[in-house]
């Protein structure tokens, strides 16, 4: 099934999670190291490292949502992605939490109890991108219908693509 949101050729949501992943793992490492005795400048840092991740988080569940929409019902795919974006969900959810406590707090730092519920995010994260690779590699959610190993550049249109935006008009 081919990605309904596209720049380029290339699908949006791959390209946008990958931002908020490393911003969300980043900030809780430097959380954990903050906690362990590592510079004071790591609690800021952190805190505007899950600052950034939330606002891509939000970017990458809107070009998601494009995606698991044209997903068919009754699917083992739209299961999955489902599952994939409510785990996402939480994700963010978990970390809003944590940016709403540390928002106006006296000190960025986060303490034990929010950087406990920053790991736990973490875990889920990982299941919740181990399900955006199943879609993607078990599943060909967001996969091009002409995708092959010799298959021409993506900036090339070809004649399936070009009869596809003819059916678009």
């Amino acid at each position: 099934m081919e990605s309904r949101l596209k720049v380029l050729g290339h699908p949006v949501h791959p390209m946008l999670v990958m931002f908020p992943v490393a911003l969300l793992v980043t900030g809780t490492i430097f959380d954990i190291i903050d906690i362990a005795g590592g510079p004071d400048f790591l609690a800021e840092v952190a805190y505007w490292n899950i600052t950034v991740g939330l606002i891509g988080g939000l970017l990458a569940a809107v070009a998601g949502a494009f995606d698991l929409l044209a997903i068919p019902a009754g699917t083992r795919a739209k299961r999955v992605g489902v599952t994939h974006a409510g785990a996402n969900l939480a994700v963010i959810l978990l970390f809003a939490a944590v940016w709403a406590v540390r928002l106006n707090a006296d000190s960025r730092a986060a303490g034990g109890a929010l950087v406990a519920i920053e790991v736990v995010g973490l875990a889920l994260l990982g299941v919740s991108s181990w399900l955006g690779g199943e879609l993607v590699d078990r599943l060909g959610v967001g996969v091009d219908r002409d995708a092959h190993l010799d298959a021409p550049s993506s900036l090339r249109p070809t004649a399936a693509g070009q009869q596809r935006m003819g059916d678009r008009r």
